[in-house]
């Protein structure tokens, strides 16, 4: 199993970014996935959630109208579009699949940097 975030850098405030996060070694179209985010010295937090056929999304509040999940399950890929980036939102940004009774399975990616700053 493998997860593989990228696209994170090093953008101005108000700018944008889109991560990718690719998918192998499990049925992704059977997984809803999710975007967490750890800022430093802070507990991991949840950004956005798609569900198995991308038909369902949520975000977490402060991400609303600024941060979009979408999923190809043709490429085995979800993507997190965030646009009006703030400093707070500079993290190490996870790719997160789950699957099954109290999410039995659960896989996590290395994580991608996101530096919001001018």
């Amino acid at each position: 199993v493998r997860l593989v975030e990228s696209g994170g850098g090093l953008v101005q405030p108000g700018g944008s970014l889109r991560l990718s996060c690719a998918a192998s070694g499990f049925t992704f179209s059977s997984y809803r996935m999710s975007w967490y985010r750890q800022a430093p010295g802070k507990e991991r937090e949840l950004v956005a959630t798609i569900s198995s056929a991308g038909g369902s999304t949520n975000y977490a509040d402060s991400m609303k109208g600024r941060f979009t999940i979408s999923r190809d399950n043709a490429k085995n890929t979800v993507y997190l579009q965030m646009n009006s980036l703030k400093p707070e939102d500079t993290a190490v940004y996870y790719c997160n699949a789950k699957r099954g009774p109290s999410n039995a399975y659960d896989y996590w990616g290395q994580g991608t940097q996101v530096t919001v700053s001018s």
